[in-house]
């Protein structure tokens, strides 16, 4: 007795008839295409066994019926770019939607490598210092009057020479009796603190700090001995080379304010015209 071949699906008999296996059991094709061809995209009919079925994204197609939703030529064996849901050739996706190179105003071709700068793209060979004419590609560059440079031919061409190190002032610097310094090379002549962003002073061409030069070169007060900076508007009383701070010219004895007012000296002491009727 002959072992029957039979479809898993129909039950027909397969001997001399074309069929398919699929997870080891044979199909006819005519229950395969039913129950497991993928449908056409573009036409919407099944991609029967004889047909090519190529696909993209979990989508289908015919062989014939890939192609460019633009121009309708073959995409089979081409390089394609997806757009929402339409597949296009390079030249029309190209057309459509890709960026010019702000360099060379051509078109920057899907999958090409490109720099990208504030809404602007280039080709990476035409991204290139303004100066040198080298691509920049990934080093780092300083922008300069809508131009792009690398970092050494900018440094030639314009940056300024810190006074301090000689070196050029490519970020941050700090202008000091009209010469350039890096915020690092600005310090108090004393101490070595940064003086970027704080209240400091000078003498003899150095700054200073306001404790240096409050420590250094302030005149003291005759009153509580600390320093009188005279900076920031604040007022002293000078006599016979002597100073106070005004909240410190008082009577030795009765502690009456003597600004704008008369007074009597007793060796190092300064009195009221009251207190010094009993000198």
């Amino acid at each position: 007795m002959t072992e029957r071949f039979d479809c898993h699906h129909c039950e027909e008999s397969l001997f001399g008839k074309k069929y398919i296996l699929r997870e080891e059991d044979p199909y006819c094709v005519a229950c395969f295409e039913t129950l497991f061809a993928s449908t056409c995209e573009e036409c919407g009919k099944p991609i029967g066994c004889d047909c090519k079925d190529l696909s993209y994204k979990d989508r289908h197609w015919h062989d014939t019926c890939f192609h460019c939703s633009r121009c309708k030529n073959s995409l089979v064996d081409k390089p394609f770019a997806a757009k929402a849901e339409q597949l296009l050739c390079t030249d029309c996706y190209s057309h459509e939607y890709s960026s010019k190179c702000h360099q060379c105003r051509k078109t920057i071709m899907p999958g090409t490598r490109k720099m990208e700068y504030k809404g602007s793209s280039w080709h990476e060979t035409c991204f290139i210092c303004h100066h040198c004419q080298q691509p920049i590609g990934t080093k780092s560059f300083i922008p300069k009057d809508n131009e792009n440079f690398c970092v050494p031919c900018y440094e030639k061409q314009y940056a300024l020479q810190c006074v301090q190190c000689n070196k050029p002032i490519t970020t941050g610097g700090v202008t000091y009796r009209e010469q350039p310094w890096h915020k690092e090379c600005f310090v108090c002549a004393a101490c070595g603190k940064l003086l970027s962003g704080q209240r400091f002073t000078s003498r003899d061409d150095s700054a200073y700090c306001l404790n240096c030069f409050c420590d250094l070169h302030a005149k003291k007060c005759a009153g509580c001995t600390h320093p009188i900076s005279g900076l920031g508007g604040t007022k002293y009383i000078c006599f016979e080379d002597r100073q106070w701070h005004d909240d410190c010219f008082n009577c030795k004895k009765c502690s009456l304010s003597l600004v704008g007012r008369g007074f009597l000296t007793e060796r190092d002491d300064i009195l009221c015209p009251d207190c010094g009727k009993d000198i």
